[in-house]
């Protein structure tokens, strides 16, 4: 068996795939990661550009299941801004984190309740498909999400563009091929190499 995995690594190695990177001098190879650095880098920027101007942790959601159709689908993506000046109203469309949990559900508000004495805010939310509201859906005892709960509201949607991240999420192997497949093509780009 271990003769077979040699023999396919050195098949590998000795392909067209890799003779690029056997030709590389050190600095061909340092500025092959340097740019795939970048990449990266460039990415985490952007996404940290629209945490700011957004006014959310998640500027961008992907939808997960059918709970708001015909509002929004699932693999639908949505992009979120959150001003937490503004006071949230029953009808909009909210991304809220219930405590204790990771994923973030998207429903509407179904209720605003506030205390005139207190000014405490609480939110009831419902998903446009669901027959009833989201109650069961909350922690234990807990009847409302507060304002401080919400990640942001839905301004704009992007249909079935998050099947990727779905897709992705549901089939791991997958995810771990585009990974390699592109991380191997940054790599080996050499169009950028006549440059040096």
């Amino acid at each position: 068996m271990l003769g077979f995995i040699s023999d396919w690594f050195q098949g590998v190695w000795e392909s067209d795939t890799f003779s690029d990177v056997r030709r590389m001098n050190k600095r061909q190879v340092y500025y092959q990661f340097l740019n795939f650095a970048m990449i990266v880098s460039s990415a985490l920027m952007v996404w940290k550009g629209l945490f700011v101007l957004s006014g959310t942790e998640s500027p961008i959601v992907v939808v997960l299941s059918g709970s708001m159709e015909p509002a929004f689908y699932r693999g639908d993506l949505l992009f979120l801004y959150h001003d937490r000046k503004e006071p949230i109203d029953a009808g909009e469309i909210v991304v809220f984190k219930i405590e204790g949990r990771d994923i973030p559900i998207v429903h509407r508000v179904l209720k605003r309740h506030e205390n005139t004495e207190t000014g405490e805010v609480k939110l009831l939310t419902k998903g446009d498909n669901n027959s009833v509201d989201d109650r069961a859906l909350y922690n234990r005892g807990q009847m409302w999400i507060r304002p401080k709960d919400v990640v942001g509201r839905a301004k704009a949607m992007a249909p079935y563009v998050g099947m990727v991240t779905i897709i992705m999420n549901d089939y791991p192997k997958i995810k771990w091929a585009v990974l390699a497949i592109l991380t191997a093509l940054t790599l080996l780009n050499r169009e950028a190499q006549s440059y040096l």
